[in-house]
């Protein structure tokens, strides 16, 4: 079953941020979008390209309303040490959400039991906590956070014009379409 236009579930997290540790919770989700972001793990040689990635566009994030949760199965100890030692993790923003009971993890269906550790996973959360996007894929191919934004900007216009659909590769301010009988066969 598909996680698309399902509620989030309930879950209780601590995040490292903004050099304090923070409660997290399914709460924190509601009343705006929020972008959560699964790595395997921290102190890795991947994650922190991906992490360096979303600070580098953290202001974007901003300026649509939306937060940004990077999410692994450490604890926040880990991530305040993380944070801390790399200066690519040290550009973070944004909450470091330990994960090490797997809740969340097993919660959005990333979660690798032989291992422990969670799959790349990208969700987008309009402001009710409902899921609007999702994309998982194997661990060894990191993201490329320009299109995070991209969607989140797409998910974002059609949830405030209803009738309309972003056409491929679309980007803010760009053409969209009305779906209708009269465009079937014809694009």
């Amino acid at each position: 079953m598909s996680l698309i236009n399902t509620q989030v579930k309930p879950f209780k997290a601590t995040a490292f941020h903004n050099g304090k540790f923070v409660p997290v919770t399914e709460e924190n989700f509601i009343g705006k979008w929020s972008v959560v972001i699964f790595m395997p793990a921290a102190f890795t040689f991947n994650c922190p390209t991906e992490i360096e990635d979303a600070a580098d566009h953290y202001g974007e994030f901003e300026k649509a309303g939306a937060e940004v949760y990077i999410v692994t199965t450490d604890t926040h100890f880990s991530h305040k040490v993380w944070h801390e030692t790399s200066s690519a993790v040290g550009k973070a923003r944004f909450p470091l959400v330990g994960d090490p009971t797997h809740q969340l993890t097993n919660a959005f269906d990333v979660h690798i039991a032989e291992e422990g550790l969670a799959l790349r996973g990208t969700f987008i959360i309009n402001p009710e906590g409902i899921i609007k996007t999702m994309e998982v894929h194997d661990n060894a191919i990191a993201r490329d956070v320009t299109e995070t934004v991209r969607k989140l900007k797409a998910a974002q216009y059609v949830a405030s014009h209803p009738n309309e659909v972003c056409p491929a590769k679309w980007k803010e301010g760009e053409k969209t379409l009305a779906p209708s009988i009269d465009l079937v066969g014809k694009i």
